[in-house]
C-alpha cells in the first residue's frame, strides 16, 4: 500500500501548462496494440525457442523488472541470474534468455557498484546477438544501457540508436538512449527521444513510471524543477515494485537537494528506505541531508552503511569531504583512497570514472592531472557537467582565464546550463574572483548560496566566506 505521505512528497504547483509531454503520454498510453509481455520486452525467437513464463516469485519479478528496465531487488536478481544461467546452459542458443541474463548482470553490477559483472554482461549480450543477430533490440539495449553503466555514452549512443532502428516501435529501446543522449550533453536530442518515447503505446505500471522518470530527468536538465518533482512523484505512485519506488523517491530527493531543501529531501530519502531497505543510494543521500541539517553522526553512519552495500568512489569523495569539514584529516584521508581504489576496481570491469577522479584530483590531488583526465572527458562527452569539472581543475592548475570559459559553458544555457547548480556557481564565482571580476564574482557566490546555501560542508562556508570578503557592493577586496 503506498501511504499519503510518501505519495505526496513533493507538492504539485496549481497550473502545469509545461507538462504536455506527459498529459500527452497518458492519453496514449492506453491505446496499446497487441499484447505487452515482460513490459514489452517480448522477441520473436524461432520455433522451439520459447521459454514458458516463469512461475510466481522472485524470478518472474525480476525478469518483469528488467525487461522493462525497471530496478529489481538484489535477492531477486541473484534468483533470476541463477535461473538463467542453468537454463542457458542447457538451451545455450536461447538469444532472448542470453539478452535477459546480460541486462540482469548490468543491473546487477550497477546497483552494488560490483564492476565484475559487466564483462559477463557485455558476453552473454554479444552472444544474443551471434545467436540472432538481425532485429536483436533487447540485446542492443541491453548493450546501451551497459555502456551507461559504464559512463561510454559514445557506445551507449550508438547500441541505443540501433536498438531504436531494429523495433522503432518497442518503447524500452528508448530510455538507455536518452540516458546515452545526457550523458554526452545532446540535450536537445534527449528531449526529441523523449517526444517520441511518449507516443509510443504501452499499458504496463512499469513501462508508465519507466517513462516518467525519463521524463523527470529530462525536465530537470531544462531547469523545469517543478514538472520533474512532478513527474518522479507519479512515477513512484505507479511503481508496483519496492525497488522500483525507491528508486523514484531517490530521484525525488536528489532534486530537493539541489533545490537547497534537505529536510525534504531527507523525507524523501526516508521514504526510499521505506520501501526499500536496501536502497543504498537513499542512504548515501541521507547522509548528505542530515549533514546539512547539522546531524553529523547520522550522516557519517548513513553514509558508511551506503558505502558497505554499493561503494561508489562518489560516496567515498563526500564521506571524506565531510571528514574534512569537521577536522577530521585522517579519516578524510583514508576516505581518498578509497576513492582511488574504488575506481582503479571499476576500471577493472571498464566503467570510466573520469568526471568524479577529475573532480577530487582538482580538490584533493593532483591539479595536473585532473586537468588531463578531464580534457579527455570532455573530448568524449562534453555535458554542463564535465564543463564544470573541467573548469574547476584548470583553476586549481593556475589556467584561469581557460578555466572561466568552461564554467561559463557550464551555466550557459546555449550548452544546456539550464538548470541551476550551487556548485557549478560556486565554481565560477570562484574563478571569477581570482580574476578580479568582483561583480560576477559576487553574483554567482551569492547564487550559489541562494539555490543551495548547505551544497557541500566543505565549500558551502568558503563559499560564504568569499562572498562576505567582496562585500555588499562587490567591492575589490583589501589588499586587492
Amino acid at each position: 500500500m503506498e501511504s499519503g505521505v510518501e505519495k505526496d512528497l513533493t507538492p504539485r504547483p496549481a497550473a502545469r501548462p509545461d507538462r504536455h509531454v506527459v498529459v500527452q503520454w497518458w492519453l496514449l498510453a492506453g491505446a496499446l496494440a497487441g499484447c505487452v509481455v515482460l513490459g514489452g520486452a517480448l522477441m520473436t525467437m524461432p520455433a522451439g525457442q520459447h521459454r514458458p513464463p516463469p512461475a510466481p516469485g522472485p524470478v518472474a519479478r525480476a525478469e518483469t523488472a528488467v525487461g522493462a528496465g525497471a530496478p529489481a531487488s538484489l535477492p531477486d536478481l541473484d534468483a533470476l541470474i541463477g535461473d538463467h544461467e542453468a537454463h542457458l546452459r542447457a538451451h545455450p542458443g536461447d538469444a532472448r534468455s542470453w539478452a535477459v541474463l546480460g541486462a540482469a548482470y548490468v543491473q546487477r553490477g550497477e546497483r552494488a557498484s560490483q564492476a565484475r559483472y559487466y564483462p559477463r554482461a557485455e558476453k552473454a549480450l554479444r552472444t544474443s546477438l551471434k545467436a540472432r543477430p538481425k532485429g536483436n533490440a533487447e540485446a542492443l539495449g541491453g548493450l546501451a544501457a551497459l555502456a551507461n553503466a559504464r559512463h561510454d555514452f559514445r557506445t551507449a549512443r550508438t547500441r541505443g540508436e540501433a536498438a531504436v532502428a531494429a523495433s522503432p516501435k518497442r518503447w524500452t529501446a528508448y530510455p538507455p538512449l536518452i540516458d546515452a543522449y545526457r550523458g554526452l550533453g545532446d540535450y536537445k536530442a534527449a528531449r526529441g527521444t523523449l517526444a517520441e518515447l511518449v507516443r509510443l503505446p504501452s499499458g504496463s505500471r512499469a513501462a508508465k513510471a519507466q517513462v516518467l522518470t525519463r521524463a523527470g530527468l529530462v525536465y530537470r536538465d531544462q531547469g523545469r524543477r517543478e514538472d520533474s518533482a512532478a513527474a518522479f512523484s507519479d512515477a513512484a505512485a505507479l511503481a508496483s515494485a519496492p525497488a522500483e519506488r525507491a528508486d523514484c523517491l531517490v530521484l525525488a530527493g536528489e532534486l530537493a537537494w539541489e533545490r537547497g531543501e534537505p529536510a525534504e529531501s531527507l523525507r524523501a530519502f526516508e521514504a526510499a528506505l521505506r520501501a526499500d531497505p536496501g536502497a543504498d543510494a537513499a542512504r548515501a543521500g541521507q547522509g548528505r541531508a542530515l549533514a546539512a541539517l547539522g546531524r553529523t553522526s547520522g550522516a557519517l553512519r548513513a553514509y558508511r552503511s551506503a558505502l558497505a552495500g554499493r561503494p561508489l568512489p562518489r560516496y567515498a569523495l563526500e564521506l571524506g569531504e565531510l571528514y574534512e569539514s569537521l577536522g577530521r584529516g585522517g579519516a578524510a584521508r583514508e576516505q581518498y583512497e578509497v576513492v582511488r581504489a574504488r575506481v582503479r576496481e571499476g576500471a577493472t570491469g571498464g566503467v570510466d570514472d573520469a568526471l568524479v577522479l577529475g573532480l577530487f584530483e582538482a580538490d584533493h590531488g593532483d591539479a595536473g592531472s585532473a586537468v588531463r583526465r578531464l580534457r579527455g572527458e570532455w573530448a568524449r562527452h562534453p555535458s554542463v557537467a564535465v564543463a564544470d569539472a573541467l573548469g574547476w581543475a584548470l583553476h586549481r592548475a593556475g589556467e584561469d582565464e581557460e578555466a572561466l570559459g568552461f564554467a561559463t559553458k557550464a551555466m550557459d544555457r546555449e550548452h544546456g546550463g539550464e538548470v541551476r547548480v550551487a556548485l557549478y556557481a560556486y565554481h565560477r564565482g570562484v574563478i571569477e574572483r581570482e580574476l578580479g571580476r568582483f561583480g560576477a564574482a559576487r553574483r554567482h557566490l551569492g547564487e550559489a548560496l541562494r539555490v543551495n546555501p548547505v551544497f557541500s560542508p566543505l565549500f558551502a562556508p568558503l563559499a560564504s566566506a568569499a562572498l562576505e570578503e567582496l562585500g555588499e557592493l562587490g567591492e575589490p577586496p583589501q589588499g586587492a
